[in-house]
């Protein structure tokens, strides 16, 4: 049968038999639903070839820190936490409209000319653009790479909110080489005044003669009017080169355009028996670690003021020179009384205690970074609704502590669509204090769709990552 004979046997190997091995297996000892889904699961993961399991845009030496770029974080690597996913929980970008689209020639994928390999310029942009996780909110993270005759001789990325877009250090990196160069950026241009010029008229300015841009911007106010502003000025301008890893890039910031509210995920962990947990992977929230990498990623985390009482220390990132989320505390019940003097030296931003009653005695909190915020009831509308007044893109619901205390949260979070993502550590470990039937997120709705999902290995952990059918 030749190669066609061996990949026959390989799919066998990797994928068939593992199959019929866990299902049996699980069917006999366990009689578990649960726990056919989990050894099936793993048993999958451990038989993928290693080749599978990473996925590779660059060469092994191709350097993360751009020129005149130098990374500030330290040993910890630049994370990726943007994630490979083809599309966004309950969004559809293509449902909306942004303009006439004949007037943009559209070009999707990387060609396979190697020496007009557009791909491989936006996937670079995208690359330089990750560094900056973190950092840009509200706006987007963008990665800019000025090509002449086939080589790179500008470099840039936006580094935070205010200061210059990407375009503007590419050009400075590139100086007079600009001229008749193609710009690759991983996000359409600006032709606005905000708090920095437009874009556009940076790159007329330096007579480049070509721009490829990955995605349009959804904002209303940029939304091709930087594509018009160029091709008017007589630049020719391609749209959509890679553009489902540039949205995957910015699904927050995308989200939060298109929808008018936060893009929120929901993170908890479990034993391999099903099992709710408290705890994170090994070393998941030290520096370099899947959490203080993810805690990074958003604008603000939710959390039980269960686990404050426990803890008494609130989530933060390890990462050298992270911004913090805001923390948003839901004190609800019999919960126990916290003690924030004891927080107050933890914070590292600003913490916000939604509470259904009073809790909270001492008067003068708000001067240390403290606010309450006191309802009648609890509900994940007002709390979004509160983000987005304080300009928050997305958030994270971090599930630890007294389950109860945030279930009903999120039964109505995704409800009414308010919850995007779903993010699941799966722990190498079997918990005994399981019961069957016991409180496992029991509020929410049975037969929940999950899309895209996809798993990886971290650590000792599975990562489960995916998106709410809405």
């Amino acid at each position: 049968m030749g190669h066609g004979g061996c990949f026959s046997h390989q799919l066998l190997l990797w994928y068939i038999a593992p199959i019929i091995f866990s299902v049996r297996l699980s069917r006999i000892v366990f009689e578990n639903k649960e726990l056919c889904f989990l050894l099936l699961l793993l048993l999958l993961l451990l038989g993928l070839p290693r080749r599978m399991q990473t996925l590779k845009f660059f060469p092994p030496n191709h350097s993360l820190s751009p020129p005149n770029f130098p990374s500030d974080r330290g040993s910890c690597r630049a994370s990726s936490k943007a994630g490979f996913f083809s599309s966004f929980g309950g969004v559809s970008f293509r449902r909306h409209s942004y303009g006439a689209p004949s007037r943009v020639r559209i070009r999707c994928g990387a060609s396979q000319d190697p020496e007009g390999d557009d791909g491989y310029y936006i996937r670079r942009c995208v690359e330089l653009a990750r560094t900056a996780i973190g950092r840009t909110s509200p706006n987007p993270m963008v990665g800019c790479v000025i090509v002449k005759d086939g080589k790179v001789v500008g470099e840039g990325l936006h580094p935070k909110a205010g200061q210059p877009h990407a375009e503007v250090f590419a050009l400075k990196d590139a100086g007079g080489l600009a001229e008749n160069a193609t710009a690759y950026v991983s996000l359409e241009p600006c032709n606005h005044y905000g708090r920095t010029p437009p874009c556009t008229e940076a790159l007329l300015k330096a007579k480049v003669k070509k721009v490829v841009i990955g995605m349009v911007d959804p904002n209303p106010i940029v939304a091709l009017k930087g594509v018009d502003k160029l091709r008017a000025a007589g630049v020719e301008v391609t749209v959509g080169v890679e553009e489902e890893l540039c949205k995957n890039l910015n699904e927050a910031y995308i989200h939060h355009m298109l929808v008018g509210k936060p893009f929120v995920t929901l993170r908890y962990s479990i034993a391999l028996n099903g099992q709710v947990l408290d705890n994170l992977g090994e070393g998941a929230d030290e520096c370099g670690g899947y959490y203080s990498k993810l805690l990074q990623e958003y604008d603000a985390v939710i959390i039980s003021s269960t686990l404050l009482a426990k803890k008494l220390s609130v989530p933060k990132s390890q990462e050298p020179g992270a911004n913090q989320p805001m923390r948003i505390v839901v004190s609800k019940g019999s919960n126990p009384k916290l003690d924030v003097p004891a927080l107050a030296s933890d914070f590292g931003s600003k913490l916000i205690i939604f509470s259904d009653r009073e809790r909270v005695r001492e008067p003068d909190l708000a001067t240390d970074g403290i606010e309450t915020v006191v309802s009648d009831q609890i509900n994940m509308h007002e709390i979004l609704d509160y983000c987005k007044r304080q300009g928050i893109c997305s958030v994270l619901v971090d599930l630890r502590g007294d389950i109860s205390d945030l279930e009903e949260l999120l039964e109505e979070g995704i409800e009414k669509n308010l919850v995007q993502k779903v993010l699941v550590e799966v722990l190498p470990f079997w918990d005994g204090n399981y019961v069957h039937g016991s409180a496992q997120l029991t509020r929410i709705a049975n037969g929940l769709k999950i899309k895209n999902l996809k798993p990886r290995v971290i650590d000792k952990s599975i990562i489960l990552e995916g998106y709410f059918q809405q």
